[in-house]
């Protein structure tokens, strides 16, 4: 057992040339009491090369696991199983973190760890040029999930999650043969069932979305993952509290079938009524996507 208490997992994938942004940023860390974590899903690009340099430099703790190219949830799983310390942070391969993040962690872990109802923390990121990811945290809220950070508080944008290592223990990614990608928030959706999180209006993570990452791809990446896809759907449909959520849940449901080409999903259905009623927001939930791309092919919008 290591005597640092924060593990920051970084799963990477031919990303040699950008993964030195995030080295930097833990090198310049106010507090290195941490273990970076690269789990390599089976890079091409000399990946192994450079962390053995890095590790040779000694300038911050470093643990490297390659793994056969599975995808990042079989990555955070790898990660999950192999931690030692009690917490737990990702830091995707592209993206960094602002030089006090780890020290602001430590400042604000003891009223976590303290908690049993809590899980962890949420923060915000921003990107390089500053602007925010989104919203800020709501006012005069200091706990809650993060479904309830959304759909109750009506943020925006994304968020940095630090998590207890023991959680997230409980809560690994299911994987699908022949799939290589599973949303985040099929685990985080099952530990909001259980757990709240302590909200914390402050930036510790920056991040690029790379043209080739997964958030600009998303509408592929569900097709050619659609085992995993629809899990997530059924699984916020379970985990609905109210028929406004089930409603909104269904919604997307029928969107998703409807982008991975799913048929005869409502004549499969037992709940018809409510299905055939969800229709008309599906069907906003769907086309809303193809517009937006067709104005930014047009010009019309950026």
């Amino acid at each position: 057992m290591t005597s640092s208490k924060i593990t920051i997992f970084t799963p990477t994938y031919n990303r040699r040339n950008i993964l030195k942004n995030c080295y930097k940023s833990l090198c310049n860390q106010t507090n290195k009491n941490f273990i970076w974590l690269i789990v390599d899903d089976g890079s091409k690009d000399n990946t192994e090369e450079l962390v053995e340099n890095w590790i040779r430099e000694k300038k911050v703790e470093i643990k490297y696991i390659k793994q056969k190219n599975s995808g990042k949830h079989v990555a955070h799983n790898t990660a999950v199983n192999f931690c030692g310390t009690d917490i737990f942070v990702c830091v995707d391969s592209d993206d960094y973190l602002t030089k006090d993040a780890v020290e602001v962690i430590y400042e604000n872990w003891d009223k976590v760890e303290s908690d049993s109802q809590l899980s962890g923390i949420i923060a915000l990121k921003s990107y390089s040029t500053g602007k925010l990811v989104g919203t800020r945290m709501p006012e005069n809220i200091n706990i809650c999930s993060l479904f309830d950070l959304y759909s109750k508080h009506k943020f925006k944008g994304d968020t940095m999650l630090i998590y207890k290592t023991s959680i997230l223990k409980n809560y690994l990614f299911p994987v699908f043969k022949d799939e290589k990608f599973v949303t985040e928030a099929v685990i985080y959706d099952q530990i909001d069932q259980s757990f709240k999180m302590l909200l914390l209006d402050r930036v510790l993570y920056i991040c690029e979305y790379l043209e080739d990452g997964y958030s600009k791809n998303l509408k592929n990446v569900h097709r050619a993952n659609p085992k995993a896809y629809i899990y997530f759907l059924n699984q916020r449909i379970k985990f609905a509290k109210s028929t406004k959520e089930k409603y909104i849940a269904i919604s997307y449901y029928l969107a998703g079938n409807w982008i991975i080409r799913n048929k005869n999903i409502i004549k499969n259905s037992d709940q018809k009524i409510l299905y055939t009623l969800a229709i008309p927001k599906a069907t906003i939930i769907f086309i809303k996507p193809l517009i937006k791309n067709l104005l930014i092919k047009l010009g019309v919008i950026r």
